[in-house]
């Protein structure tokens, strides 16, 4: 293509450029097209049940519009109100008990030669499905102490400071010469004399709980310096067998009870009797009346109920402990690991001590990490459901209600889905200010 210039000589005009498509447009597109499945599956899994859980927490089971009503029954209504409270408690207690936890193993662990198995142990629970630790807890946190390990171990502490009585349930007889006491106790109706020796019978106590070194009681020999007698069993199975207030062959002796020797409201002399059930006190028991304290008939200690209604929030608490102490714990660890080793032995050099340097240095380097878990937690706490569905027996479901718990409750079992929806949206936004502040620390983090 020519055309002319000012002298009339052609001139050669250039083509027009060809259109060019935008870098950035493309780029755009391309990105839009990987991203669309995952738009899509987000749509349909994650827009679209928050969208409908918002629009049917408007409407009652029966599909009538009823504005806030739903909303209003969660803060009126028993159940759901103890749910709420007891998710207050689980965001405030577990993820703050389980972050501090990691970081006392993960710091210890540093200092020990067998840390890395430590570490193993403490973190295997996490191989576990809640739900099988539920079941695990559930026989852990049984009451009886044959059974439940954790009633077992306190038991057995306490029965180290304390020993059980073996006589809970014996009980003098209508003909006895012994009356009831203060406090438990009993007492005989008339004073002893030495020389002349006593009875003291007592019934209630089964034949297989009586002590495993009890024999054959027998009658007490008389002695002119001391009070003797027999504290026994005086029951013989079968009609017309025996005699009342009087040791026979067939009955045992009471291996091991105390007796004291009481005048004015003072024990002046104190024994035990032996396996035959004889006993025998110094002269000072003369004139006193002879006591059996409250002491001998203490009911044996079944340990704490931690299923009850009082204990089970906090029994089932310990149990998530168990499982998720270990992941705040490798997290921490793994934070340490990266703390640089000058700081804390300048920290030293500068006369801290290890206390110091682990609450002035340690700590505020692990500050990301520590909010990272302390988050991650609290998100976890705030849908917790396996465990307090597992683990309360039906007695003390009620109490350890949560909101997950009763979100099912009101959805498959009361069939009411205008209360599940409006539950699961008081969920939703109960977690958006924890992300929000996740959000926040991220970017923060990302300046950095």
């Amino acid at each position: 293509m020519t055309s002319a210039n000012a002298g009339g000589a052609p001139r050669a005009v250039p083509p027009a450029p060809t259109p060019r498509k935008s870098v950035t447009g493309t780029r755009t597109s391309m990105a839009v097209l990987f991203l669309l499945p995952a738009l899509v599956l987000l749509g349909a899994l994650v827009l679209y049940p928050i969208g409908y859980s918002l629009f049917r927490s408007f409407f009652d089971d029966s599909g009538d519009f009823t504005a806030f009503g739903n909303y209003e029954t969660l803060f009126t209504d028993d159940s759901i109100r103890t749910a709420i409270k007891n998710n207050a408690v689980w965001v405030v207690v577990a993820p703050t008990v389980a972050t501090a936890l990691g970081l006392i193993f993960a710091v210890l662990t540093e200092r020990v030669r067998w840390g890395t198995a430590f570490k193993l142990v403490i973190f295997m629970p996490m191989a576990i499905s809640m739900l099988a630790a539920g079941i695990i807890f559930r026989l852990v946190y049984e009451s009886d102490p044959d059974r439940g390990v954790a009633n077992a171990v306190a038991v057995s502490v306490h029965d180290t400071f304390a020993e059980s009585s073996a006589f809970p349930q014996a009980h003098p007889s209508m003909k006895s010469p012994l009356k009831n006491a203060s406090g438990g106790a009993f007492i005989t109706r008339e004073p002893v004399r030495v020389g002349a020796p006593v009875v003291l019978p007592l019934v209630g106590v089964a034949p297989d709980t009586m002590p495993d070194g009890a024999k054959p009681a027998k009658p007490a020999q008389a002695d002119p310096d001391q009070v003797t007698g027999t504290a026994w069993q005086d029951f013989t199975r079968g009609k017309g067998r025996g005699e009342v207030n009087a040791p026979d062959t067939a009955e045992l002796g009471y291996d091991g009870i105390k007796i004291e020797a009481v005048r004015d409201g003072e024990v002046v002399a104190s024994t035990t009797a032996g396996a035959d059930g004889t006993f025998a006190l110094p002269k000072e028991a003369d004139g006193a009346q002879l006591r059996f304290p409250a002491s001998n008939f203490r009911e044996p200690y079944n340990g704490v109920e931690w299923l009850g209604p009082t204990l089970i929030t906090p029994a089932i608490i310990g149990s998530y402990l168990w499982m998720w102490a270990g992941f705040a714990m490798v997290l921490i660890a793994a934070g340490l690991a990266s703390v640089p080793r000058e700081l804390l032995e300048a920290a030293r050099v500068d006369g801290a001590n290890e206390w110091q340097v682990f609450r002035r240095v340690t700590v505020p380097l692990l500050a990301p990490v520590l909010a990272v878990v302390l988050v991650t937690l609290m998100i976890n706490v705030l849908k917790i459901f396996d465990l307090v569905f597992v683990i309360p027996p039906g007695s003390s479901k009620d109490e350890a209600n949560v909101l997950a718990v009763q979100l099912y409750n009101s959805a498959f079992l009361d069939k009411d889905s205008g209360v599940a929806s409006a539950i699961a949206m008081l969920l939703f936004l109960l977690v958006i200010p924890v992300m929000l502040f996740n959000i926040r620390r991220m970017r923060r983090e990302a300046k950095r």
